[in-house]
């Protein structure tokens, strides 16, 4: 059976102001899941991997939970012919409330 290509994440500019708004420490923890998690199967469900409802926020597709008390959000496109996996938006969940880039975003 032959292996298949992985994807590869590309985060769109804004991103960066978002990982600046949550802690330094969660730097490559926030990293290493997007590796794990998106590098193989990103358009598979699973118990924290899954697509979400239209209109979505940041035109994301699919969302992705992780960390301490699945405090962390990444909203994603899949480019399936271009095999990348677009990061539209990373967030901090507190609560009922998601903060992205250090402000609240209604889903």
């Amino acid at each position: 059976m032959a292996k298949k290509e992985p994807y590869f994440p590309v985060f769109a500019p804004v991103v960066h102001d978002h990982l600046r708004a949550i802690d330094a420490k969660y730097d490559s923890l926030i990293r290493a899941k997007i590796e794990e998690q998106l590098t193989h199967e990103p358009d598979v469900q699973s118990r924290n991997r899954k697509p979400v409802r239209p209109p979505a926020a940041f035109q994301a597709e699919w969302e992705l939970r992780f960390g301490p008390n699945n405090r962390f959000r990444v909203f994603y496109q899949i480019d399936r012919e271009n095999r990348q996996v677009r990061i539209v938006a990373i967030g901090e969940k507190d609560r009922k409330r998601l903060l992205v880039g250090g402000e609240e975003v209604t889903l």
